[in-house]
């Protein structure tokens, strides 16, 4: 998530803490948990009082199973790893547009995204007449989060939940923010694997508990994935219909615009840019193209005839000249799958690429 690591940033700044079973009441029963120690390491949480004391207080607010969650919870581990993996950067970052391009166009990429269309272009066809999502743009995401399912993560999601719940990185700036997030994943976690009467250790996922080939947090799995091959559950990890549909009907949500395109290019008049200003909304469109142009940006063609609003993307490229493009609200969309204007062009481009191998 993408971070990259894909699975994080996927869906973690935009996942909405929600459950469609909230209030079900009709609860089959459950087997005790039972996690594979092979695959486990540090100390449970059954040692944690805090641990417990939300194990029962979930239970509770989720009318769910209070052995079934205290195990659930109780039998996961601290995580190392993890931990380590969500903490702040130790020295300064320099972005690279071309350096963080290369990662997600490359020929592997680029000839697994060629067979997943191929495989599944009925489908995905029927995701874009149902949902207005291009069929590139499902595919660039697929194929940017883990190369169509080939790298879906290996930690247990409780492990991961459960260690950036109560263990989340002091040093962090938002820890405890982060903290609340992933208490709030826990419970749509193990209320979503109650409602499929699942093992909460049967799910592999992300260092950040993000799963399957689009790499949903919980909550967005919950909110946004859709059974698209009709056959009663979903899968987002071997179902490619599930994962077509379900990607296509996270986009509808955010407000994509079917027949828009993401971005333009764009150029400037440096005897009346107004950088600052055109900069100053990050990438959050806010500009009509009338304000735009007045503040030095350069249009042409159909960016002219463009009628919403367009923010001036920037992506750097080190100590080389930075590129910029004039991203319209579908680019901004796409960022609300990760909060990253370089994903959204890595997405925009391996689609790209992959549709020029296939028509």
């Amino acid at each position: 998530m993408l971070l990259h690591r894909s699975g994080f940033a996927l869906l973690l700044t935009a996942a909405l803490a929600c459950s469609a079973w909230a209030g079900d009441s009709s609860k089959p029963a459950r087997k005790k948990v039972s996690a594979n120690a092979a695959q486990t390491q540090g100390p449970l949480y059954s040692t944690r009082p805090e641990a417990m004391q939300f194990a029962d207080d979930m239970a509770a607010r989720r009318d769910l199973d209070p052995d079934w969650v205290r195990d659930a919870i109780g039998q996961s581990r601290y995580n190392a790893t993890v931990v380590r993996l969500m903490q702040p950067p130790t020295k300064a970052f320099v972005k690279n547009w071309r350096v963080y391009r290369s990662r997600f166009i490359d020929p592997v990429r680029i000839e697994a995204g060629r067979r997943f269309w191929l495989e599944n272009q009925q489908t995905l066809e029927r995701a874009e007449k149902e949902y207005g999502v291009p069929v590139e743009i499902i595919v660039g995401i697929i194929g940017v989060e883990t190369i169509y399912g080939r790298d879906t993560g290996s930690f247990r999601v409780m492990d991961a939940l459960t260690t950036l719940a109560f263990d989340f990185p002091a040093s962090h700036p938002r820890a405890r923010e982060r903290s609340e997030f992933f208490k709030g994943e826990i419970e749509q976690f193990l209320t979503l694997q109650s409602r499929r009467e699942a093992s909460p250790f049967d799910a592999r996922g992300s260092f950040a508990g993000a799963m399957g080939m689009p790499q949903f947090m919980p909550s967005s799995w919950v909110k946004y994935a859709v059974d698209f091959d009709g056959d009663g559950n979903v899968d987002l990890w071997n179902s490619p219909a599930d994962v077509i549909g379900s990607v296509a009907s996270y986009f509808k949500a955010f407000n994509w615009q079917p027949g828009m395109p993401t971005h333009y290019p764009v150029s400037f008049d440096k005897s009346r840019l107004e950088m600052d200003a055109l900069m100053a909304p990050d990438i959050l469109p806010t500009f009509s193209v009338e304000s735009f142009t007045a503040k030095g940006a350069v249009l042409e063609g159909p960016a002219l005839q463009h009628t919403g609003p367009l923010a001036l993307i920037e992506l750097l490229n080190g100590q080389d000249a930075p590129q910029y493009v004039a991203g319209t609200e579908n680019f901004y969309a796409i960022t609300r799958y990760n909060w990253s204007s370089y994903y959204a062009m890595a997405v925009i481009e391996l689609g790209r690429e992959v549709a020029a191998r296939v028509r």
